[in-house]
Formats: C-alpha cells, sequence, structure tokens
C-alpha cells in the first residue's frame, strides 16, 4: 500500500507522471531491496494479531467509519493486493485522480460502475456510436434489471442529448450520462462539459446524476475527462496503458467516494485484477508517454497518407478536423492530441474493405486496439456486428469502413504496407 510519506514533488518542483510511474506507491525497503514490486501472488494475509485482523474487517465491510491515521489492511486479494494497489495509485496520476479501480477486463470496469450506480427505474442516457461490447450491455441486459438505456447521436451534441431526454420523465429518472469520446470506431468527439452540465442541471437532493467517460481511444495522455466535469472515467486497460496485447484489464477512476462504492461491488463481484496482471501494468505504464507519443506521431504520417489516396473516399482522424467541422471547438478545448486512432472508408463496400484487409502484410488483421503493433479490422462484421444494420448505418459504421490502430513501426513503412493493399481494391 503507498506510504503515506509517498510525495508528487522535489522542493518546489512538481514531479511529472512519466517520472512518479518508476516509484511512485513503492518502497524497495519494502521488498528486501527489489527495484521493482515484486508480484504479490497469494490470496490472504497473515494477520499480526486478532485485533488487527477484526480492525480490517470492520473497515473492509463497512461496520465502522475508517480514522483519518488507518488504513484499510491486507486482508484477502479479492478485496485487496500490494501489486494492484500499487497500479492503482499510479494510474490516479496522469488524470489527476483522488482514487482508482482495476477489473479484470474493460467490461468488467463498465459492468461493475453500471450495477454500482444504477438501479431499478432509474436512466443512463449513452452516446452512439459507442463499443459493440458496451452497446449490447446497455441495450440488452440493463433492460433486463428494470433500467431504461436511452442512446444519443454523439453528432447531435447537445440538442441530441436533451431530445433523448424529453419523453416522459426521462429528465427526472436520469442517473448516469456515460460517453465514449472519441467515439469507436467513427472518432465522433462529445462535449464532456456539455454533458457535466446537463447533469448538473437533472441532479436533485435526492439524486446526483453521474457523468462517466469511457476514455479508451485517447488514453490518459491525451483527454482529461475529470479536468472537464467528468465524475468517473474508464479505461479498458489492455489498450494503450497494457500496449503489448498481452493481457486483459480495465480501470475506473474518480473521486475517493465514488471509487469506494465501486470497489465494495467490485469485492462481491470478485472483478478486479489480478497480481500478475497487476505486475505486467506497472512495467507497461514506464513507457505509457514513449509508446503513445510515438504512435501519436506516426498515426499523422498515415492518415495525410490516406487522405490523398484516390481509393480511400473518407478519413476519420481528429488531426485533419478544420475549423467549419462541428467537433473542431470540442477538440481544442478537452483534446491534447489527435491520438492514433483511424478509420477510413474505402471506395466501394464489403468486398473491398475485406480485400485491403486480406492484403495486409505489416499490419496485423485483429481487433483490439493501442498495442505496439498496428492493428486494422472490420467494424462493421467484426466489433460491432451486434449493432442492427440499420443502427449501423445511422452511426456511420458503413461496410466500407475500416478502423486502423497505429503503432511504433517505422510510419514510412505502415505507408508501404497500406499503399501495396490498396492496389487490391
Amino acid at each position: 500500500m503507498k506510504d503515506p510519506s509517498d510525495k508528487r514533488t522535489l522542493g518546489d518542483h512538481v514531479l511529472s507522471p512519466e517520472s512518479l510511474m518508476m516509484s511512485y506507491g513503492y518502497r524497495p525497503e519494502w521488498s528486501e531491496g527489489a527495484v521493482k514490486p515484486p508480484i504479490f501472488q497469494t490470496s490472504t494475509f497473515a494477520f499480526r494479531t486478532a485485533e488487527e485482523g477484526k480492525a480490517f474487517f470492520e473497515i473492509a465491510y463497512g461496520l465502522r467509519e475508517r480514522r483519518n491515521d488507518e488504513t484499510l489492511g491486507l486482508i484477502y486479494s479479492r478485496l485487496n493486493n500490494p501489486s494492484l494497489e500499487i497500479l492503482e495509485d499510479r494510474l490516479t496520476l496522469w488524470d489527476d485522480a483522488e482514487a482508482a479501480a482495476s477489473f479484470e477486463s474493460g467490461m468488467a470496469s463498465i459492468a461493475t460502475t453500471a450495477f454500482t450506480f444504477l438501479r431499478p427505474g432509474d436512466v443512463l442516457a449513452f452516446s452512439e456510436p459507442i463499443y459493440g461490447g458496451t452497446e449490447y450491455l446497455f441495450h440488452v441486459i440493463l433492460p433486463e434489471f428494470g433500467i431504461e438505456t436511452v442512446p444519443f447521436p454523439a453528432v447531435e451534441g447537445r440538442a441530441g442529448l436533451e431530445a433523448a431526454l424529453s419523453e416522459g420523465d426521462r429528465r427526472e429518472r436520469l442517473a448516469m450520462i456515460y460517453v465514449e469520446t472519441p467515439a469507436n470506431p467513427t472518432n465522433r468527439l462529445v462535449d464532456i462539459g456539455m454533458c457535466a452540465e446537463v447533469a448538473r442541471e437533472c441532479t436533485t437532493e435526492d439524486r446526483r446524476v453521474l457523468v462517466a467517460v469511457d476514455n479508451t481511444f485517447l488514453g490518459p495522455l491525451w483527454q482529461h475527462p475529470l479536468k472537464h466535469g467528468a465524475d468517473l472515467v474508464l479505461y479498458s486497460l489492455t489498450k494503450f496503458v497494457g500496449g503489448h496485447s498481452d493481457l486483459i484489464a480495465g480501470a475506473v477512476l474518480g473521486s475517493d467516494d465514488l471509487i469506494t462504492r465501486l470497489k465494495a461491488t467490485r469485492t462481491f463481484f470478485g472483478s478486479m485484477a489480478g497480481p500478475w496482471t497487476g505486475w505486467l501494468l506497472l512495467r507497461s505504464l514506464e513507457t505509457l508517454k514513449l509508446r503513445m507519443t510515438s504512435q501519436m506521431k506516426n498515426a499523422r504520417y498515415v492518415a495525410d497518407y490516406l487522405l490523398d489516396h484516390p481509393k480511400v473516399d473518407r478519413v476519420y482522424y481528429l488531426g485533419h478536423l478544420g475549423e467549419n467541422d462541428p467537433d473542431f471547438e470540442t477538440y481544442r478545448r478537452q483534446c491534447l492530441s489527435p491520438g492514433s486512432m483511424i478509420s477510413f472508408e474505402v471506395r466501394g463496400g464489403e468486398a473491398e474493405a475485406f480485400r485491403l484487409l486480406n492484403h495486409l502484410q505489416l499490419t496485423k488483421l485483429a481487433v483490439s486496439l493501442g498495442g505496439t503493433e498496428s492493428l486494422a479490422e472490420h467494424p462493421a462484421s467484426m466489433t460491432h456486428s451486434d449493432v442492427p444494420p440499420a443502427d449501423q448505418a445511422r452511426m456511420g459504421i458503413t461496410p466500407a469502413l475500416v478502423r486502423l490502430s497505429v503503432g511504433v513501426e517505422n510510419p514510412q513503412d505502415l505507408i508501404a504496407d497500406l499503399s501495396q493493399a490498396l492496389e487490391h481494391v
């Protein structure tokens, strides 16, 4: 667990997150001088005394308030584990969050969030398009528990959100606004500040409306939703944070009180990440800025190449937004970089998109994103295949659309690969 004396400064100098990733929340003397935190591969922890065990459980199960000088001791790895506590401390740094909770997958973080803060009769408003797994959870599973889920088009902004809430008493029953921005796979933006404003307008003494933002596409470097009024920020840590396509994990960040409630649900759902996953993520966090910066720079070259290609009809890339684009002001206000996700439509339809994908040699034909290797996939038939065709069309997910996650390869090599593949379209 983090030493209370851990500092984020050297005198008056404030340390950057990329520097703190090497040491924050851990001291070598705690583990025989090991520079890197060990993997705490254990299911349970020994108490020094029975009285200590009693005190730990009183706090863990909410039987009494925790004193200011008291921390939750180690009990059982379903509740807490040093590998995860160090990880969660470091995850807070980029987003400047009070607390974080780690999960065994991105979907585990989303589902646990939904079942922590939503109850039968509540309304959940969410932006579209959205990741296919989230779409299924919201459209199919949550309504079975009496939660009304109401989509609104990301492209329509506040007008779309207000229209979605105007029917019946939805505004009075609103409990959460959930947005994925940039949207998967079209890169459409949602104004987080606008959502926070609507949430505040709908909040009453008896009901606090939360704003939750899936920040996976831009990651913790290029967008900080909490600074724009969001209450919770969610990640599939599998993507940029993990960054090597070798683990599955998720996280939620926010205030101490909200994350404490979330961790209570996590304890009984059993959806926490394991210590080995936590250790791998600690390794990856040390190089997060290096990788994401390289990917972002590479994506600019690739996007510019695709924009001028005669067999590409349209490119969805944040770096190409112009002053006349409806997303431009939102991009300037809430994004620090265009990131490394590109979607583009080849001239034709599914057959042409498949020809391109089937002839890629350097870029891997696979779902997921944010890894060191470049990945390409076909959203309409893969990640978003459970979205009905009519809804896909409304969201801009066409048969010709290809989603590309740009990795750390040489950008000219990636362009050469796309060039030879496009020759077959």
